[in-house]
């Protein structure tokens, strides 16, 4: 499903990374959101060996269009 108004909570990834966190016996760190500054924070503090998992993109329409600057936004953070 796609969320039509920004965020709902029954689209969140939440529940994902719960899972994923038992699957790996490890923390999987859920960003509040899939772009932006605290996505960034939590990017920039995390060591080596740590999972983060972003919030569903789908949140945003732009993800549809495959518009280039929603996708620099997405990229922003991390080394590629």
């Amino acid at each position: 499903g796609r969320a039509k108004d920004g965020p709902e909570d029954k689209f969140s990834l939440g529940p994902c990374a719960e899972r994923m966190s038992e699957l790996l016996d490890q923390t999987v760190t859920l960003a509040p959101d899939c772009i932006g500054e605290e996505v960034a924070k939590i990017v920039d503090g995390a060591k080596e060996g740590d999972v983060i998992m972003l919030e569903n993109t789908r949140f945003y329409k732009e993800e549809t269009k495959n518009e280039a600057g929603f996708v620099e936004k997405l990229a922003a953070p991390f080394d590629l």
